[in-house]
């Protein structure tokens, strides 16, 4: 039990860094991330070691967040409201408040398959295999669909700053 309770302590801001972002609103996030060590603690037999213990979490954590992102409703967008207090990156001025505030809000105007590379790939610096691994896809996939994320995001950021 202490083990286990030294992996939460080591990768719930891991598992919140994606999942909040992921779904938008914090009560959420809490829920899902600790189904997320449920899940984790439930399955830490089948867990081989083949990736890293943070790969295999971030797996877990996006598959609740989209599962709750579904169950929500059927390709709903988040309002921008569900992200005014999400912090993807510590920050301490008000620059980077702002700037964080303008991704926070981009992301949320993202598909969902867009929005959980991106945010696995630039936010949580996971490699591009790694992010493959995570959501179960094929390398090429996560390729196109970084590059189409990567665009769609900056058109969106242009369009937000305009604003």
């Amino acid at each position: 039990m202490s083990a286990f309770e030294t992996i939460v302590m080591r990768y719930e801001r891991l598992v919140a860094k994606i999942i909040i972002p992921m779904v938008g609103n914090k009560y959420d996030a809490d829920d899902i991330g600790q189904e997320t060590f449920i899940r984790f603690y439930k399955s830490m037999k089948q867990f081989k070691g083949d990736s890293q213990l943070g790969t295999y979490l971030a797996r877990i954590a996006i598959n609740l967040s989209l599962n709750e992102i579904k169950k929500r409703s059927n390709h709903r967008m988040l309002s921008s409201t569900d992200f005014k207090n999400i912090e993807i990156t510590d920050t301490s001025t008000e620059k980077s408040t702002d700037n964080t505030e303008l991704v926070n809000n981009a992301l949320s105007a993202m598909d969902v398959k867009f929005r959980s590379i991106i945010i696995l790939r630039h936010i949580q610096g996971f490699s591009t295999k790694e992010t493959a691994d995570i959501l179960n896809l094929p390398l090429g996939t996560v390729l196109s669909r970084l590059s189409r994320g990567q665009d769609k995001l900056k058109k969106i950021i242009t369009k937000l700053e305009k604003i």
